[in-house]
C-alpha cells in the first residue's frame, strides 16, 4: 500500500528555493549524501558494539558505492549502514527538524536577491540538495535489526510516497534520476573527481558498482582526518572536514583550526574548528555544541555533556579517545572522570589558542570577539576553574582607545593612586559613550571600559578583582577616589582637598536642602558630584544597591518594579546650579526653581534612557522656563 504525504511547509519552500536558485557549485549535493552514508556507517558501527543483534545484520565491510546508469539516467548512493524505518523517513526527510531552519528560510523569503546567494552556504540542507541535479529521488531503505524495508519516492514538488519494499541487507540506496542539464554526474571522471575533492577524509571506502571485490581501489584514502600527521593534510583537506562535522553544507572556512594529540595518562586526538560564521541558535538554551566524540575511531555520540564547556559550545569538530570502554553509555559520560579530564584540557588549550591570536592578530580576533565575546564570557560567571585562563582573552571597548582593550593592557596605562577597574555598563555603546557620569575620569585620563553584553551584569559581581584591583562601576557609589589619582590633565580637572569638598558642601547645602524638598520622594539622596565636569546632573545607584544597567535589565526580562531609587548628584560648577542656587539664596521666583529641579531631575532620566513619568508636565515646565528666558 502507498501512502501518500505532503513535506512540512518549511521543507516544501525550501525545495522551490532549491530547484530555482542560481547556485555557484552544484557538487556539494554528492558531498552531503557521502556524509549521511558516512554518519549511517558509523552510527551502525557503534551500535552493533552494544548489541549483538544487530551485529548478525552486517554482511560486509563497512563501505559507500556509487553506481551509475546512463540509460534511465541514474545516479545511486548506497551504504550498509544504520538504515531507516517508515518513521525515520517522515521526520528525516519530510520535516525540517530543527527551527532555525525554518526561521533562516523565513528570512531568506523576504529578501529580494535570492538568486545572488548562495543557499548551500546559509542552510544546513543536506539531503534536499539533490534536487538541484535531480528531478527524482527513490530511497530504499531497511533499518539494522528490523525486517521491513521502505521506498520513498518525491519529484521535490511538495510531496512523496512511502511504500514497503524488500530489501536484503541493511542500509540506504538513494537514486537520483539526473536532470538533462546535470549530465556530467553520470561520468565515473567526474565521480571521481568530486569524491577526492570532497569526500577523501571520510573513514569509509568510496567505490564505483554494486558489487565489490577485493581488488576493487576506493576514490578517496579512506582514512580518519583526525589521526593523520598535519604535515601531510592540506588546508582544502581540513575545510572539507569542517563542512562535514558542521552537519550542514556550511561555505564558510574554519576561523581557527587545532589539531594536536594528547599522550601521557590519558591519550586522544582532537581536531578542534572555530567557525567564522556565528551559528543562528548560539543563544538557544537547548543548543549543544558540535564537537563528536569517537572512541578508538568509532563514532560515540556528539553533543556530551561536560565534554565542552557551555561558554565555548560554537566549536565544532572531534574528539578520539584511547581510554574508554567502547560500549559506554550517553548517561555514564556525563559523569565520567576521563571525559572530565579531556575536557578540562582541550578547553585550557582552546583558551591558550585564543589568548596566542589575540595578541599576534588583534584585528582577526577581534572579528572573531564580535562574533563569540559575549559567550566566552559567560565561562568568567559559571566556570570559576578557567577564569585566570579567561581573563587573559576577555577583550573590551574602552573610552581611551578605539581597539579592543585587554585587562593587563588596562591595568598597564592606569594612572598613578588609580586602585579599581572601572568600567561603565549598558546596551549601547554611543549612550554610554557620552555618558555624563564620564565626565570626571575622561579629565583625569582615567579609562573606562564599557560592559555592553547582558552577561557582563552578571559577572562583574562574582569576579571581585584582577591582580589586587576590583571592578567598579562609574554609575554606582561615590567617585570621592578620583581626587587621588595623579592626572596629567590637571587643568581640566583640579583635585580638590578635603577642606575644599566640605566648603563646597556648606555652600551648596540650602540648594540641596531645596532639592530634597521639591523632588525628595523621586530619589534616594541629593549629593554634589565628583565625576561631573560639563553636565549639570547624573543619576547614580548606590554604593550598595544594584547598577542602573542591571535593574534595567531584570525590569525587562523579569518584570521587577523599580528596586531602589537613584541618587541625584548635582554639579556644583555648572552655571545652572550656580544660578539655581543664588535664586534659592535670595528666596525668588519659586516657581521657577520648582520648574528647574523636575527639569534638571527628567534631565538625568532622558540622558539614561528612563522614560519620564509624566511628559505633559515635563513640557510644561519647558515652556515656562523658555518663556521667562525670552522676556
Amino acid at each position: 500500500m502507498t501512502e501518500q504525504h505532503q513535506f512540512q511547509a518549511e521543507v516544501g519552500r525550501l525545495l522551490d528555493i532549491v530547484a530555482n536558485a542560481l547556485y555557484s557549485n552544484k557538487d556539494v549535493f554528492l558531498r552531503e549524501l557521502i556524509s549521511n552514508s558516512s554518519d549511517a556507517c558509523d552510527r551502525l558501527r557503534y551500535a552493533a558494539i552494544t548489541d549483538e543483534k544487530l551485529a548478525k545484520d552486517i554482511v560486509s565491510d563497512y563501505a559507500i558505492r556509487l553506481v551509475i546508469d546512463t540509460e534511465p539516467r541514474t545516479l545511486t548512493v548506497i551504504d550498509n549502514g544504520i538504515g531507516m524505518t517508515h518513521d525515520d523517513l517522515i521526520n528525516n526527510l519530510g520535516t525540517i527538524a530543527h527551527s532555525g531552519t525554518s526561521k533562516l528560510i523565513e528570512e531568506m523569503g523576504k529578501s529580494e536577491n535570492n538568486d545572488a546567494i548562495d543557499l548551500i552556504g546559509k542552510f544546513g540542507v543536506g539531503f534536499y540538495a539533490a534536487f538541484m541535479v535531480a528531478d527524482k529521488i527513490e530511497v530504499l531503505t531497511r533499518k539494522a535489526g528490523d525486517k521491513k524495508a521502505w521506498l520513498w519516492i518525491s519529484d521535490g514538488k511538495g510531496a512523496y510516497t512511502i511504500e514497503e519494499a524488500t530489501k536484503n541487507e541493511c542500509g540506504t540506496e538513494i537514486t537520483l534520476h539526473i536532470k538533462e542539464d546535470a549530465s556530467d554526474y553520470l561520468l565515473e571522471d567526474k565521480l571521481k573527481q568530486v569524491v577526492k575533492t570532497y569526500s577523501d577524509h571520510i573513514d569509509f571506502p568510496v567505490y564505483f558498482g554494486k558489487e565489490v571485490d577485493g581488488s576493487a581501489e576506493s576514490l578517496n584514502s579512506a582514512s580518519a582526518l583526525w589521526t593523520r600527521s598535519k604535515k601531510d593534510i592540506k588546508e582544502e583537506e581540513y575545510n572539507e572536514f569542517y563542512h562535514h562535522v558542521s552537519g550542514g553544507m556550511d561555505m564558510d572556512k574554519p576561523w581557527l583550526t587545532l589539531h594536536w594529540r594528547a599522550e601521557g595518562a590519558i591519550e586522544y586526538s582532537n581536531l578542534i574548528f572555530i567557525p567564522t560564521m556565528k551559528p543562528f541558535d548560539l543563544y538557544d538554551p537547548k543548543r549543544e555544541h558540535g564537537v563528536k566524540l569517537y572512541v578508538k575511531r568509532v563514532y560515540i555520540t556528539d553533543g556530551v555533556e561536560g565534554l565542552i564547556p557551555p561558554f565555548l559550545r560554537f566549536l565544532k569538530g572531534v574528539v578520539d579517545s584511547q581510554d574508554l570502554p567502547l560500549n559506554i553509555s550517553r548517561e555514564v559520560l556525563q559523569n565520567n572522570p576521563v571525559v572530565n579530564k579531556i575536557s578540562s584540557a582541550i578547553t585550557k588549550r582552546i583558551l591558550e589558542e585564543l589568548r596566542k591570536k589575540a595578541e599576534k592578530d588583534p584585528e582577526e580576533f577581534a572579528e572573531f570577539w564580535d562574533l563569540f565575546g559575549a559567550v566566552i564570557k559567560e565561562g568568567l560567571y559559571d566556570a570559576h576553574q578557567y577564569r585566570e585562563a579567561l581573563n587573559k582573552v576577555v577583550r573590551f571597548k574602552s573610552s581611551n582607545s578605539d581597539k579592543l582593550v585587554s585587562l593587563d593592557e588596562y591595568i598597564e596605562r592606569m594612572p598613578e593612586g588609580q586602585q579599581h577597574i572601572y568600567y561603565i555598563s549598558g546596551s549601547d555603546l554611543e549612550s554610554l559613550q557620552n555618558s555624563p557620569q564620564l565626565e570626571g575620569y575622561k579629565a583625569k585620563n582615567i579609562e573606562v571600559l564599557f560592559m555592553t553584553d547582558t552577561i557582563d551584569e552578571f559577572w562583574l559581581p562574582v569576579a571581585y578583582d584582577y591582580k589586587q584591583k576590583s571592578f567598579k562601576s562609574v554609575t554606582k557609589g561615590t567617585a570621592e577616589e578620583l581626587n587621588k589619582v595623579v592626572s596629567d590633565n590637571k587643568d581640566k580637572k583640579k583635585a580638590q582637598t578635603s577642606q575644599e569638598i566640605d566648603d563646597t558642601a556648606k555652600n551648596m547645602a540650602c540648594l540641596i536642602t531645596k532639592l530634597k524638598e521639591i523632588i525628595g520622594d523621586q530619589v534616594k539622596d541629593v549629593c554634589i558630584s565628583q565625576r561631573l565636569v560639563d553636565s549639570p546632573v547624573c543619576l547614580i545607584a548606590q554604593d550598595s544597591g544594584i547598577d542602573i544597567h542591571m535593574e534595567r535589565i531584570l525590569k525587562k526580562n523579569q518584570g521587577y518594579e523599580d528596586l531602589s531609587k537613584r541618587v541625584l548628584e548635582i554639579n556644583a560648577e555648572h552655571p545652572v546650579i550656580i544660578k539655581l542656587q543664588t535664586l534659592i539664596a535670595n528666596n525668588s521666583s519659586p516657581k521657577t526653581i520648582e520648574d528647574t529641579a523636575w527639569l534638571l531631575l527628567d534631565q538625568a532620566r532622558i540622558i539614561e534612557g528612563d522614560p519620564l513619568p509624566n511628559p505633559t508636565e515635563f513640557t510644561k515646565r519647558m515652556a515656562r522656563l523658555m518663556e521667562n528666558s525670552l522676556l
